[in-house]
């Protein structure tokens, strides 16, 4: 009989795989921006708050705040250098009050995780203590990291077009809320149950947008297409004629 901890510790493992995915899935996006050279319409908001949310879930996985949590410390370690690499080439190929903007956040959330590592391993001298303090803070930013694509979200039902809520990184969020749910209510912790349950939610809610507006997605692309072969065509003509009235004045 496979006891439940080894149940939980093998969801776990592949909750870590799910997560991993998940943080690596924006990867094309910032392969598109590099190559463009510009952020284009890409909030920075959803790597920010993940920055953020796998930073207090490092604390929360500490020895001296919630013992036995290698696995949250792991996954959540490898997310957070991840996304500082998202966020320095989101600072790079931005300008003016964006980056300021990122700027701005990213020293917040460094000082914020300090100042609450420092009051809660001086200030709450129990295991159990420890875990409730943090474990708010994590439940409150992890339920904000799934709801950074909101902003995106409010955006596509504005423009009617997906172009910019790539659908990888909605398909990673929902099978990472299932896999870390589990994980929680196997040996039940409502601090990582209630964030990656209402991520479920929302990425669900990010797949049915995808559904409704593919469709008038292709279509604006593809009259974005037309129009700049138009464009292109229009100045291929209007060079020619200045071409033939340059060629004409020689005679």
């Amino acid at each position: 009989m496979i006891s439940p901890d080894t149940i939980r510790t093998a969801i776990g493992v592949i909750g870590n795989g799910t997560a991993l995915v998940l943080f690596l899935s924006p990867v094309p996006t910032f392969i598109r921006i590099w190559k463009k050279g510009s952020v284009e319409q890409y909030s920075p908001i959803p790597y920010v708050a993940t920055l953020l949310n796998c930073m207090m879930w490092v604390l929360y996985g500490l020895p001296v705040v919630h013992p036995h949590s290698m696995l949250v410390i792991t996954i959540n370690g490898t997310g957070m250098a991840i996304q500082l690499t998202y966020v320095t080439l989101f600072l790079l190929y931005s300008a003016g009050a964006t980056r300021r903007k990122v700027l701005l956040l990213l020293a917040g959330e460094v000082a914020f995780v300090g100042a609450v590592a420092a009051l809660v391993l001086s200030l709450a001298h129990t295991h159990e203590r420890r875990s409730m303090i943090v474990g708010i803070l994590c439940v409150l930013f992890g339920t904000g990291m799934y709801a950074a694509p909101l902003s995106v979200m409010k955006m596509v039902i504005q423009t009617k077009s997906v172009e910019y809520m790539p659908l990888f990184l909605s398909l990673a969020s929902l099978v990472n809320g299932i896999c870390w749910t589990a994980y929680a209510l196997i040996r039940f912790d409502l601090y990582i149950t209630i964030p990656n349950g209402l991520g479920v939610l929302f990425a669900v809610a990010q797949l049915v947008l995808y559904a409704i507006y593919y469709k008038s997605t292709q279509e604006i692309i593809e009259a974005r297409k037309r129009k700049a072969d138009q464009i292109a065509m229009t100045e291929i003509v209007v060079d020619g004629k200045t071409n033939n009235h340059s060629g004409a004045g020689h005679y």
